[in-house]
């Protein structure tokens, strides 16, 4: 089992300390990744049924004009992958704070939480832990999808890298920002649906937003002020080699304001932690 440094090392900034920690945080979250092969089974089933399914119906009622980053006609798989790809994600951010919830009442989070290390650092490599694990479901979805006439630029599998970092960073962060207020694992399932669907389908996902604009202006204003139409968008220009500067600065904004509210919210002494007696929530 992975022992933590001691007090006194961390206060002495060992490097070597921290990146143990780093370690065993992120090797505990793979593990519990592979023990739950359904966890991971579910987060391909989500997007492959509206890639198989939902895209093939659409493809003859929904066409897709030529809007940046393509530069010709495109069918609506290909359109749709970019946001079934931030599905996957939405939904691991979701499923890695909900594990946060579990773990304070079992008191695994407590004993985590009240370490001698800083809580945001923590909090981040908890986070980035779960990114790790996403990484994992989208590489193996866009596998599939080329199989599915699905096929960007080879480049595009390279520069979506960081997109997918930053898109995952803040959709983690705002599931941890949830969870610290939840006191009870049941009342986090609803509140995951809560933010899930209106996320996904109030953005340019499944639809362009210009077509969101000629049906719905008020619903196209929605579309504008909701973070995850950004990430979808950052992705989607990742994904052909081009950098979209106006989802980069929205997404890597949100990302500060997410993870600081979360950091905020586990403070020991001022955060929601602190409301509720400490980090169990009791």
């Amino acid at each position: 089992m992975t022992t933590l440094p001691t007090e006194q090392e961390v206060r002495g900034l060992s490097l070597t300390g921290y990146l143990h920690c780093l370690r065993g945080i992120i090797w505990r979250e793979a593990l519990r990744f592979l023990q739950q092969r359904e966890r991971f089974i579910a987060a391909l089933v989500r997007p492959l049924v509206w890639l198989f399914i939902f895209a093939a119906g659409f493809r003859s009622v929904l066409g897709v004009s030529i809007i940046p980053p393509y530069e010709t006609y495109v069918l609506y798989e290909v359109y749709v992958t970019p946001g079934l790809v931030a599905m996957i994600q939405l939904f691991n951010g979701m499923q890695s704070s909900l594990s946060m919830v579990y773990d304070r009442e079992m008191g695994n989070m407590r004993t985590l939480l009240v370490s001698p290390f800083p809580r945001w650092f923590l909090l981040t490599s908890k986070l980035m832990a779960g990114v790790a694990v996403s990484l994992l479901q989208v590489a193996v979805f866009l596998a599939i999808t080329w199989f599915w006439e699905v096929e960007p630029p080879l480049w595009g599998y390279l520069t979506v890298i960081p997109a997918l970092i930053l898109s995952g960073l803040m959709l983690g962060a705002l599931g941890m920002l949830l969870s610290s207020g939840i006191k009870q694992l049941e009342n986090f399932a609803g509140i995951m649906n809560f933010v899930i669907f209106p996320m996904f389908f109030a953005s340019s996902a499944l639809y362009p937003l210009w077509r969101m604009k000629e049906t719905s202006p008020l619903l196209y204003e929605i579309c504008l002020l909701n973070p995850f139409t950004y990430v979808v968008e950052l992705i989607r220009f990742a994904l052909y080699g081009q950098l979209n500067l106006e989802a980069l600065a929205v997404v890597a904004g949100f990302t500060i304001l997410f993870l600081g509210g979360a950091i905020f919210a586990y403070n020991p002494s001022k955060g929601l932690i602190a409301r509720r007696g400490g980090p169990g929530g009791k």
